[in-house]
């Protein structure tokens, strides 16, 4: 039996209240599973549709549902390899961005794991003005089971054309159900709040224009572009007289309700969640709001 946790980042990812989809697969041990940490080799390979895919504090769709199709390839469940692809609705090419995932987890003990990645995302060079830019993103997590709270520390580097840091911290209490169906089948619940925190930018011109976002944008304009991760354009730059100060400060709070029902090799998932915008200024749109992702994966050996 298996329990795939969708990682933002989390930032997951994994990831974000949505986190990163398929971006990496933990498999949680069921009943009938106790031989999953001693599996040489795993293969997964999942789907799922969500209403918004909001990462690191922005929309990577631009507030367009979106579907996606992953496959994870473990080794002894400590490294994968994931790679996923994503389609956005009303936009062409059907193939929008994929990302490619490289992660490490390892549990010490009873209360102490850590987990280490590095994701690559491309995407369709018909959208990098819609959409936003290739980037990189590395991150180191940990993890503190406290029985009766499970909390991780991340802190992620955002890769681009410069680079920005990001930490957030993820407070969960995982639930699940006995086993049934002749110890096949069971039902699991994993609410989080998560606290995201990382660089705004604010941008003040001569003219006396201002504004706030979490790039530092580009373009003739006084204020600054919405989307975070926007391709810089050749021969744009900031207007002269423009000022541009930066800071660190939180960015959002995710609240998720992720329910599960596994059975022997397959994990059906559906996460409603919220997001609560918290950085500062009035000029950047608000990416908050409901959330809902549905998920499925299989466990092909």
């Amino acid at each position: 039996m298996i329990v795939c946790i969708l990682a933002v980042l989390t930032l997951t990812p994994h990831s974000t209240a949505q986190s990163n989809p398929a971006s990496a697969f933990t498999p949680h041990a069921g009943a009938n599973d106790s031989v999953a940490g001693n599996r040489l080799s795993s293969l997964y390979a999942g789907s799922g549709y969500g209403n918004n895919l909001l990462y690191l504090g922005t929309t990577m769709s631009q507030g367009n549902s979106f579907g996606y199709v992953s496959a994870a390839y473990g080794l002894k469940e400590k490294l994968y390899l994931s790679a996923t692809t994503y389609t956005i609705s009303g936009l062409s090419p059907f193939i929008a961005f994929y990302s490619l995932d490289l992660s490490f987890s390892h549990t010490f003990n009873s209360w102490f794991d850590i987990n280490t990645g590095f994701s690559r995302y491309n995407v369709a060079e018909k959208l990098r003005d819609t959409l936003f830019g290739n980037f990189s993103y590395a991150y180191a997590t940990l993890g503190f089971d406290w029985r009766i709270l499970y909390t991780q520390l991340s802190a992620g580097l955002f890769m681009a054309d410069g680079t920005l840091p990001y930490v957030q911290a993820r407070f969960s209490r995982y639930f699940e159900t006995r086993s049934f169906a002749r110890d096949k089948a069971f039902f699991s619940i994993d609410p989080y709040v998560n606290i995201l925190a990382g660089s705004t930018f604010h941008t003040e011109s001569s003219q006396g224009a201002t504004g706030t976002g979490m790039n530092q944008g580009t373009g003739t304009g006084a204020g600054i572009g919405s989307g975070t991760w926007k391709r810089e354009r050749k021969g744009r730059n900031h207007p002269t007289g423009t000022t541009i100060t930066s800071s660190f400060g939180l960015i959002e709070l995710d609240l998720g309700l992720p329910a599960a029902f596994s059975y022997d090799f397959f994990t059906l998932e559906l996460e409603p969640g919220y997001i609560i915008p918290l950085y500062p200024g009035k000029e950047l749109p608000r990416n908050g709001g409901f959330l809902f992702q549905v998920s499925l994966f299989f466990r092909i050996f």
